[in-house]
Parts: structure tokens; sequence; C-alpha cells
């Protein structure tokens, strides 16, 4: 097969989307949507693609696409103007060496490799042609460009909806995707013959398949829209979200209904992602580790065996193997709980590790912290680590015992195999095998509550 580019038309403002972010870089399941048909294309064979941009967007998309696909090899031109799509692919193609290139738009996130595959095949099996698009039926095309044929069913020209003539053409269901596989060199011939002699007074693409022997693949029209709104991001993103759901389980991942999973996450076989849990990010999960219902995970390692029990939120943490978290458990950025660990209900950790087997399972605060193996951290404790200028640490060590209700001032240290008492304030480090105790002395007074009662009660009634 002849060598294969791409280029991507990633220009365009997206005015309907309300917006100041660049509409190909809005994120749909974890990826901008510019994303989608570069990673596609490359699927589908393309060793290089360019991607168009406008003078405002260039650093912006190429920073996206950079974090997205890393790797890829990508190439960024300007359209200094926006005088349409055809004015686009000519810019785009001044870049492009091979002899044969995919023509797609930046915001066509559920375009699929074999889509590509397929267009890249048709162009083949027909010598006489020079270029392929795909096409789609669609029962409401209003909005659409409508695909022309003539007699003999060769596609004879694409009519933009504005540009229609007459109740014949509005009547054709066939509608044009955007996605184009052409010679190269009859492409740019075709582009330098187009005029702007339409209704919106710009460059069609479109117009140069007519001036090109071209033919038409139909694809699933479902899998070729475009976004233009939010509505349609809703739609596309909706739709990606089963797409990843249907992969995983196809690899042996039980995934319930109402799951979202970003399409950068990762799940090893027999995992099991309950309804309403959201996986975001760089996002990686075990084999046989559970995430239960309305959990959301974010940039985070979950080991295998792991339990994130509901309502859990994990941040830019690690949890080991067996380690368990919640019901309602909050782990901030740069948390990291071992192996067969415990974190409760009610527990929130930031920046603090958790060792292998230790626990914390209610109610408790551990900022900048560090709890040794098989640790137990009572009810209600907190590591008081902000003075109000800076943060410190507290260190528990192997096996310590701190009891419920205690608040441990960093920095601090807590020795192996010590014990806090409940109630403890403790300002200064515990020895190994200490007891640390810090409370007032409880006195008992016979008879008080009765004549305290009395009193309290006359004073209401007055």
């Amino acid at each position: 097969m002849n060598e294969l580019e791409a280029v991507v038309l990633a220009a365009g403002q997206g005015k309907r989307m309300l917006s100041g972010t660049p509409k190909v870089l809005h994120p749909a399941a974890g990826r901008p949507l510019v994303a989608y048909p570069v990673r596609a294309a490359i699927e589908a064979g393309a060793s290089r693609v360019v991607v168009v941009t406008s003078p405002s967007t260039r650093d912006a998309v190429s920073a996206a696409l950079a974090a997205a696909l890393p790797g890829a090899d990508l190439e960024f031109v300007v359209q200094e103007s926006p005088r349409g799509t055809g004015d686009a692919a000519r810019v785009g193609l001044t870049r492009v060496r091979a002899e044969r290139v995919m023509i797609l738009c930046g915001d066509t996130p559920l375009l699929r490799s074999d889509d590509l595959c397929a267009l890249v095949g048709a162009l083949e099996q027909d010598p006489s042609a020079r270029l392929a698009l795909l096409s789609a039926h669609l029962e409401e095309p209003a909005g659409y460009g409508r695909v022309l044929r003539d007699p003999d069913g060769r596609v004879s020209a694409i009519r933009e909806h504005r540009d229609l003539a007459s109740d014949a053409e509005r009547a054709i269901r066939e509608v044009n995707a955007g996605v184009y596989v052409a010679d190269a060199a009859a492409l740019r011939d075709a582009l330098a013959r187009i005029r702007s002699d339409n209704a919106q007074g710009e460059l069609y693409l479109t117009d140069a398949v007519a001036l090109v022997s071209s033919l038409a693949l139909r694809g699933d029209a479902s899998a070729l829209a475009g976004v233009n709104d939010r509505v349609q991001l809703a739609d596309a993103e909706a739709l990606l979200y089963r797409r990843v759901a249907e992969r995983h389980g196809a690899a042996g991942v039980t995934v319930r209904s109402g799951a979202r999973i970003d399409d950068t996450v990762m799940i090893e076989p027999d995992a099991v992602i309950e309804s309403g849990v959201v996986l975001r990010g760089a996002t990686s999960v075990g084999a046989r580790a559970v995430i239960d219902v309305g959990s959301v995970v974010t940039d985070s390692v979950v080991g295998a065996e792991a339990q994130v029990k509901p309502y859990s939120v994990i941040t830019s943490s690690s949890v080991g193997e067996r380690a368990q978290i919640g019901p309602f458990a909050h782990l901030r950025p740069d948390s990291a709980i071992e192996a067969e660990a415990h974190i409760g209900n009610f527990v929130e950790t930031k920046k603090t590790r958790v060792r292998r087997g230790a626990k914390a399972n209610h109610l408790a605060y551990l900022g900048d912290g560090d709890v040794g193996e098989g640790a137990n951290v009572g009810a209600g404790t907190i590591f008081c680590n902000y003075d109000g200028f800076q943060k410190h640490q507290t260190i528990i060590g192997e096996g310590a015992f701190i009891g419920s209700d205690s608040q441990l001032v960093a920095p601090v240290t807590v020795g192996k195999q010590a014990y806090v008492a409940t109630g403890t304030t403790v300002t200064r480090d515990v020895p190994d095998g200490a007891l640390a105790i810090g409370r007032i002395k409880q006195e008992n007074k016979a008879g008080y509550a009765s004549r305290l009662r009395a009193r309290l009660s006359a004073q209401k009634r007055g």
C-alpha cells in the first residue's frame, strides 16, 4: 500500500459551544475531542498526522495532544484566517509527504479506526477513484451536506445544506460524514480550483469531491457524528463511555450499568466496577479489585483484590493489594495506602503513607503522616499538621496504638509498640513501648446531679 498520512482539521472555534475553550479541546471520556480522530488515523495506518489549528489555538492543541497521545508523530500548521474547510485542508496538505492522505475533522470523537481502514480498502479496490468518503443514512438529514450520485451510482458532488437547490436534493437521506481518503496530488489540484461562491462565502472541502473521481462508503451514522454544541458533546460522551465499558467487559471486567470509565483507565480481569462509579484519568485497577457504588477514583492506582467501598473518593493516590477503603473515605493527593491496610468510614488522608496492615477505621484525619505497619489509629484522631504557615509530619511507629479522640501535634513521633491513651493531646515524642497520657483528672461529686437538675429546672420556669 502507498504511504498514508492524515490531516486533522482543528482550527474551528466552535461558537455554539459558548465557551472560552476551543471546541476540539473539550473533554469527552477523559480525552480532548481532537485526540480521538488523531488516534483513529494512527491506528488505521497513518504514519504521520498533520493537525491544522488557528493562530490562537496552536499551542493549546499541541500541548493537549502531546499529553493525550505521547510519542505520536504529529505536526502542527496554522490556518491564518478562517476561510473554510477547503482552505484548512489546503494548508494541511502543504505538510503532507505521502501519496495518500486522510482528511478528518477534529470534532468527531466517535470515529473508529475500522471505519478508516474500510475507506482505505474501498479506494484501493477501485483503481478509477481518487477520493473515497464516508457517508451515512439519516432519517432527519437537516443540517448535513447531501451526497449526490450520478445515474451509475457514482458520487457526483456534495451539496451543503444551505446550498441545496431543489426539493429533490433536500429529500436525499445520504449525508456526508466529513471523512475522506484521497490521492494527495489529485486533492491538491482540486482544492486549487474550488471557489467561495456559496451561501457562507467560504472554500468548501466538499466542493473538491465534484472535481475528483469519487466513491462513497456508507458507515454507521451513530459512529460518524460530529460535535457542535454541549448537547451533542453529552451524547457523544455517553456513547464513548458505553464503548469503554464494552471493551473492558470483553476483557473480563464486570462493569455495572451507570459506571463512567474514562478511555484512559486501565483495568485488569476479574475486577468489578459497580454502578455509579467514576474512574478518571490515569487510573489503574488491579485484578479482582472491587470499586463499589458511587466511588470516584482519579489518577490513582488500586491494587489487586483491594476493596473500595461505597462513596469513597481517591485522588492521585495509591491503594495496595487487599487494602480496604471506605465507605465514605477520602484519600487526597499523595496518599499511599499499602497492602492490607484499612482506611474506614469518614477517614481523610493527605500526603500520608499508611503501611502494611495498619488501620484507621473511623472518623480520623491523617495529614502529612507516616503510619507504621500494623499500627492502629482510633476514632476521632487528628494529625495536627498545619501551624498556619507550614506543614509538619507525624510519624507513628510499627504496631503503635493511638487511642480514640487523640490529637497529635506535628512534628511528632510515636515510637514502635507505643500507646497513646484515649483523649490525649500529644505534643512531645513518645518513645518505643511507652504510654502517653494527657488527661485532666476526673472528679465525681456524689449527689450533685440531682441538685443541678433542680436548679436548672427552676431557672427555666422563672
